[in-house]
């Protein structure tokens, strides 16, 4: 079925229920027999009730359309400026481009200065819910970051491992555009954008403002609505994987809290280590050189190298230490919350019936649109 046949569909029944309604009025004010009056007034009451529910199913494909659009418009939006304005510094200041801190503040200065203000104030149009304030214990917050660590390691070597093997298959590597962005500019612009601007932004975009209007269908829809958009505006298939499942878990913790300094302290606490920690270890020792020569089986080099970089290899030791037990202790927490039951999804106040539910959330013109947009965006970016 089309968009437009789908579309007509919730019209044409909203629109036949009316009418019928209206008939069985019509004969209950000329039907004298109680009976017969009994049976109209049943009718009219389930009928009533499908009328309902067929306005409120019209009313949410267009809500969610509406902030499909939004999104699509606003990423747009960032595009247009953001290739303005580097296209602008080409023709002007070429030499920008070479430099990796000037090249990351063309990007991000008209993404946050106007791109990001644009699609906050076109997603500001649509109604929304307010999340309920609820405090959370010390020891909740540190399973809920531990189980935050685990998944996005633990979804981050899958992400890598399913690029790797399309690099195999297409004949050339799939460029891993977050690495290649910590490994050209500087330490403090990591810490700047990546620590402290990207999380508040981004958990205000895509956790706040996409759960507020999303969570009167449901919790459990806000979440995973959060996270797939979430994950489909990084534009690469290495970090939609998890930013897609950290996206859903930080939407979950976002829902039962209310809280978004919680989320946004969790977010920065991620990429203070994935993206701050990590480069400036790797900056220390050249990794690289060092598998050249294992493979060499130059023992000599490797004990020199060793023994030289000695600091750097403990504190990448620690590191990974620090990740395979975010891993295990995530993983085990998650299983633990999953037998006991832990996560739980409230019903909103709007219930979309079950077997509507995707054709009315992803189902329509916008949602589609945006879907398809960054899913273009993601392929080409694995081929090229």
């Amino acid at each position: 079925m089309t968009l437009a046949e789908l579309s007509v569909e919730y019209r044409a029944h909203a629109h036949a229920l009316d009418l019928r309604i209206c008939q069985l009025e019509y004969l209950l004010e000329h039907t004298k027999n109680a009976d017969r009056r009994c049976q109209l007034q049943d009718r009219i009451r389930m009928l009533s009730a499908m009328l309902r529910e067929a306005r409120e199913l019209a009313a949410a494909r267009k809500h969610f359309s509406k902030l499909g659009g939004m999104y699509l418009l606003g990423t747009i939006v960032t595009f247009a400026v953001q290739f303005a304005v580097s296209f602008a510094a080409g023709l002007l200041f070429p030499e920008w481009l070479m430099n990796g801190d000037f090249a990351l503040l063309l990007s991000m200065v008209p993404m946050y200065a106007i791109g990001m203000p644009v699609l906050i104030a076109l997603v500001r149009t649509i109604p929304a819910d307010r999340v309920g304030r609820r405090p959370i214990r010390a020891g909740s917050f540190i399973a809920a970051v531990v189980m935050c660590f685990g998944a996005v390691y633990l979804t981050n070597i899958i992400g890598n491992i399913v690029t790797t093997v399309i690099g195999m298959l297409k004949g050339s590597g799939v460029q891993n555009q977050l690495l290649n962005v910590t490994e050209s500019v500087s330490l403090w612009m990591i810490a700047f954008w990546m620590v402290i601007c990207a999380p508040v932004m981004e958990e205000y975009v895509f956790r706040k403002l996409i759960v507020d209007r999303t969570v009167c269908y449901g919790q459990g829809t806000a979440v995973l609505l959060s996270g797939l958009m979430f994950g489909l505006f990084h534009g690469n298939l290495n970090q939609f994987v998890y930013a897609f499942v950290l996206g859903m878990l930080l939407a979950y913790l976002y829902v039962k809290t209310g809280n978004l300094k919680i989320t946004i302290a969790i977010h920065m606490m991620i990429n203070f280590m994935g993206g701050l920690v990590s480069s400036m270890l790797m900056r220390q020792i050249d990794l690289d050189a060092y598998l050249e020569m294992a493979a060499n089986l130059d023992m000599a080099s490797m004990m020199a190298f060793v023994s030289e970089n000695m600091a750097g290899l403990l504190a990448y030791g620690v590191f990974l230490i620090f990740v395979f037990g975010c891993l295990i202790g995530g993983l085990v927490l998650f299983i633990v919350c999953l037998a006991r039951r832990k996560f739980s999804f409230a019903r909103g106040r709007i219930v979309i019936p079950e077997g509507k539910r995707f054709r009315t959330v992803a189902l329509n013109l916008g949602m589609l649109l945006y879907g398809i947009f960054w899913i273009a965006v993601i392929v080409y970016q694995l081929l090229a």
